[in-house]
């Protein structure tokens, strides 16, 4: 269906279908210094012998077959073909597209955003561990210290310092649960490349005892055995938090990391576009 420009009336037009124009533009005779997508479209108008009368044809939207020619059968086609490194546009509009192997990724669709966000994660996190393990084990226990108070635990940073640490009996740090000290948590930092086992959370069960607790949180940059995750303290609640926790931790509470770039994603708000005709 076509329009008729000057009275407006519709009428009926043969026009090529989009299959034939992008099995047409495959076998486009490129030349090696290129060819624009307008220069594409007239050389396929041609192939497709269009007449004048076919040319200044409107779709049912009021555009000229031309520009929906160009803009929705061509453009995609092209774009396609970059995607799969058939063809390289060096940039700016109207330049040249260049048959090429290498070309630039094209930028990821929204709903890819996310994964590559988490890809970004998971790279720093592993970074964070390389970087712990790298230090010594009074650093780590430090570290721990740092993101506690940081997720909200022991008050100030100086709190907790004052608070200090035991290194009695298995525990490595008390800090205080509250900003006002009316209980307290202890730690067991363990910087291992071996998984901690049942027998330390065991042994760290003891030493809360020791101390008249029933809480603790046990920390590694390592892993926990089934054994260990399985482990039954009876009377005691124990958080185990493994280096790939940890590492996630520090993320999210910006310990040992810092930020690089922020980009906001917007999207249309379409309660602005809504007019009020009252």
């Amino acid at each position: 269906m076509a329009i008729d420009p000057t009275t407006g009336q519709k009428y009926v037009i043969e026009l090529p279908d989009s299959e034939a124009v992008k099995q047409e533009i495959l076998k486009l005779d490129y030349p090696p210094d290129g060819i624009t997508m307008i220069d594409a479209t007239r050389r396929l108008e041609e192939k497709f012998e269009l007449s004048e009368e076919q040319k200044a044809a409107q779709t049912k939207r009021g555009e000229r077959y031309l520009g929906f020619f160009h803009y929705e059968v061509v453009v995609p086609e092209f774009k396609k073909l970059l995607n799969e490194g058939k063809l390289k546009q060096p940039g700016g509009k109207g330049k040249p597209y260049v048959l090429s192997r290498k070309i630039p990724p094209p930028p990821p669709p929204d709903g890819d955003i996310e994964e590559i966000y988490q890809q970004i994660r998971e790279k720093v996190a592993g970074d964070l561990l390389q970087q712990i393990k790298a230090n010594s084990p009074a650093f780590f226990e430090n570290l721990v210290i740092d993101l506690l108070v940081k997720m909200g635990y022991g008050g100030s940073r100086e709190d907790a310092e004052a608070v200090g640490r035991s290194g009695d009996g298995g525990i490595d740090g008390v800090i205080n649960q509250d900003r006002l000290g009316l209980d307290v948590v202890y730690v067991q930092a363990k910087r291992w490349k071996n998984n901690v086992g049942a027998p330390e959370i065991a042994g760290f069960a003891g030493a809360l005892a020791g101390q008249g607790a029933n809480k603790g949180i046990f920390i590694t940059t390592s892993d926990f055995t089934k054994a260990a995750k399985d482990y039954d303290a009876a009377g005691f609640k124990i958080i185990l938090i493994d280096g790939k926790r940890l590492a996630q931790l520090m993320i999210d509470h910006n310990v040992g990391v810092s930020t690089v770039k922020t980009y906001e994603i917007k999207r249309v708000d379409s309660d602005y576009f809504i007019q009020d005709v009252g």
